[in-house]
């Protein structure tokens, strides 16, 4: 017995301001194009740092996905955020090396300090902050990063004083 997917249709009460003229090319990119969902999602991501519903809709809408495989796919894979992130993200690793070093510390310091827990962004969209299995210095455990710089042979109090310090 063969089932046909029926899109749901968008909706148009989105309280989300999106652009999703930014993903048309993206869109047409993937279109006959089997098994790429994943460089798909990447892309839109990189559009608006972040996967919108709305997006996800209209990938739904004009690709045929159906909206369950999207949403697996997106919350499978830590890579993929369903809310905007901050504009800097702050990442802890918490592998072997920097667990033995105190990571718990670290990410506790820096949780307190700017009052958002493992995955949350600061009201002000400053910073998400997120606990990482392996950011790859083990030598400088414990590591974070934030954005693309690395801080490592880390402690409480050092941690902040690079939060404070960074932009």
């Amino acid at each position: 017995m063969k089932i046909k997917r029926v899109p749901l249709p968008i909706q148009t009460t989105l309280c989300e301001d999106v652009d999703l003229g930014l993903i048309t090319n993206i869109i047409d990119k993937y279109r006959d194009k089997k098994g790429a969902l994943i460089a798909l999602l990447q892309e839109v991501q990189s559009a608006y740092s972040y996967l919108p519903e709305s997006a996800l809709e209209l990938i739904q809408t004009e690709l045929n996905y159906p909206v369950s495989e999207l949403y697996a796919v997106a919350t499978f894979y830590a890579q993929f955020k369903l809310s905007p992130a901050g504009k800097y993200s702050i990442k802890v690793c918490k592998g072997t090396a920097c667990h033995v070093q105190n990571a718990n510390e670290v990410m506790h310091a820096i949780s307190e300090f700017l009052q958002v827990g493992d995955g949350e962004t600061t009201p002000d969209g400053k910073y998400t902050l997120e606990s990482v299995s392996c950011l790859g210095c083990c030598s400088l455990a414990p590591v974070m990063m934030i954005g693309d710089n690395t801080f490592g042979k880390l402690n409480s109090k050092s941690s902040i004083t690079f939060v404070k310090n960074f932009e």
